[in-house]
């Protein structure tokens, strides 16, 4: 089993939770259980440090379904795309292991939302990842965050982004596609 059947069975869970439960306020945590299967580990035995990111999509799906912003998206020829992250590791998952990803909005610029992602197994953070991401048109152009949540009908009542995150988005950022990025090494 590799990350297509587990995103598939992810998408499915969260639009038969959304039907059932209705959407989610933006700021929920949501959570996702699974387990680390023989594909997802490297010669340590370990975790891939790789492999995090990808089933960290699975509880950005998740939590993007479950608000109901998945369906705002499609309905206005919207899609999102990872601008930057980072991703600390405090403890290997090991093989079988079980865990659970939770996610969170954690807040919000002008052109970026904000998430944070943490593998946690019982109770403890093992991994934690801070994912930008911004929202485009499929016609073209980046859709503001006011524009969002416009689209899902609910007022902004996201907390202020904290100073680090902020600091972090500014130092990590490259120039736009539209201006020149030479690889030059000093």
């Amino acid at each position: 089993m590799n990350v297509w059947w587990r995103t598939l069975l992810t998408i499915w869970r969260a639009k038969t939770l959304l039907r059932r439960r209705g959407p989610l306020p933006p700021h929920t945590v949501g959570k996702v259980r699974l387990r680390t299967l023989p594909t997802d580990i490297d010669l340590l035995l370990h975790m891939n440090n790789g492999r995090y990111a990808s089933l960290f999509d699975l509880g950005r799906f998740d939590l993007l379904i479950r608000t109901g912003l998945w369906d705002a998206m499609n309905a206005h020829d919207w899609y999102a795309v990872v601008a930057s992250e980072t991703v600390t590791f405090r403890k290997s998952l090991q093989l079988w292991q079980r865990f659970t990803v939770e996610t969170r909005l954690l807040g919000h610029d002008d052109k970026a939302v904000y998430q944070i992602h943490r593998a946690v197994v019982g109770g403890e953070v093992y991994a934690e990842m801070i994912v930008r991401a911004r929202f485009l048109r499929k016609s073209g152009g980046v859709v503001n965050t006011a524009e969002l949540f416009e689209a899902l009908g609910r007022p902004d009542d996201m907390p202020p982004l904290p100073a680090w995150v902020t600091d972090w988005a500014s130092a990590a950022a490259l120039p736009s596609t539209k201006a020149p990025a030479p690889s030059v090494w000093e």
